[in-house]
């Protein structure tokens, strides 16, 4: 007869299930991949190229290139964040 721990374990799965279905997958192939807060491969590639535009930019004292550079820097530095999906998801208070 399944207990309380069994269900709070069924719904631990279920849970993990529905936040990275990939790692879930893995797991259950006893596989495991890094979960999806480790998996950082398209930031990598996004402050590589962002750091080429803004050398670019410095070296040809160009400015455009040079804010390219800055903003890309920034939008590589977001992909790093582990909680950016918990940010996303929050609601914010109502206003009242």
């Amino acid at each position: 007869m399944p207990g309380p721990d069994d269900r709070r374990l069924t719904e631990i799965e279920a849970l993990l299930d529905r936040e990275d279905p990939r790692f879930a997958r893995a797991l259950g192939a006893c596989r495991p991949c890094p979960p999806r807060e480790y998996r950082h491969a398209r930031a990598w590639l996004l402050l590589s190229v962002a750091m080429a535009v803004l050398a670019t930019g410095l070296a040809l004292a160009h400015g455009l290139l040079i804010a390219t550079g800055l903003v890309l820097a920034g939008m590589a530095a977001e992909l790093f964040d582990p909680e950016r999906d918990a940010r996303r998801h929050r609601t914010s208070p109502p206003w009242s």
